[in-house]
């Protein structure tokens, strides 16, 4: 008796594939960039750990109108159109970086990375620089730039595009010179300038064993993607600022895998899963 592999669809829904067309499949296509592109922004800042918060509460709202839980649901509603009105004070660091990705072109281009030799060679020379600073006790401050261009940061110091050495760094934070109190922007391989402002956080809630330089660092990591590297001039401390966040008390070997990311593409795990797959068949 032969097997019949036809799958019965039912009506309404054959209907509607029958109305799909190509441009119906390059716009969900686009959609689909689009969001994939949002969530890479999104990912690792403390707006990923928002967005997860507001899909729960509208998961929340739909099972509390299907159960017809009509006070709950009322709040919830309530709830959910009080925090659409409030995103852009909330993801206000967010869009602001979105905005600035669309103006120069990097919401859809791939970022530039070193290749991996020269990312090697650029983290070494960083972190040999951060040894003697932090045994010396000099403090420092490095913006390592990725995606958002730090043209207007760069402007309110002096202009230097040197090549990226330890005993180059070390001779542009000597104590009592005119670049030893501001920032460093590092852009691919070259330090582009140095002695720049940076803007100072607002959050108050953070430790008061924070200087000056640590608050700065904070604050533009809250404004951009940047990397930014601190060195404690009291404590000799190595501090990473990225996405809002300080992460002290680094080894040098914590803050090579830190500075990693800044300056080399990384793989993603589903790739490197797939690589690894296929060297095992191998």
């Amino acid at each position: 008796m032969p097997i019949d592999f036809n799958i019965h669809i039912p009506a309404h829904i054959h209907g509607i594939l029958a109305t799909i067309t190509f441009l119906d499949i390059f716009d969900i296509f686009i959609v689909a960039i689009i969001l994939y592109k949002i969530y890479e922004m999104l990912q690792n800042t403390r707006a990923i750990s928002l967005v997860k918060g507001l899909l729960v509460l509208l998961v929340l709202t739909v099972v509390c109108n299907l159960l017809e839980l009509h006070v709950i649901s009322w709040l919830l509603q309530k709830t959910v159109t009080f925090l659409f009105v409030a995103l852009p004070i909330v993801f206000q660091p967010e869009l602001r970086r979105a905005l600035e990705h669309l103006g120069h072109g990097h919401f859809f281009r791939a970022s530039v990375f070193l290749d991996d030799d020269e990312a090697r060679s650029v983290v070494n020379e960083l972190v040999k620089a951060v040894k003697t600073l932090s045994a010396t006790k000099t403090g420092a401050l490095l913006v390592i730039e990725r995606e958002t261009r730090l043209n207007d940061i760069s402007a309110t110091g002096i202009q230097i595009d040197g090549l990226i050495t330890a005993d180059f760094l070390l001779n542009v934070f000597i104590v009592n010179t005119p670049l030893h109190d501001g920032a460093g922007i590092i852009r691919g391989k070259r330090l582009i300038a140095a002695g720049c402002l940076l803007p100072l956080t607002e959050n108050r809630t953070l430790s008061t064993e924070l200087g000056t330089r640590h608050r700065a660092a904070i604050g533009l990591s809250e404004q951009c993607d940047a990397l930014v590297l601190v060195v404690s001039e009291e404590t000799g401390t190595v501090s990473v600022a990225e996405n809002g966040y300080i992460y002290r008390h680094l080894t040098l070997d914590m803050l090579r895998e830190r500075l990693k990311p800044a300056f080399s593409k990384q793989e993603t795990s589903f790739l490197k899963q797939l690589r690894d797959w296929r060297r095992e068949k191998k």
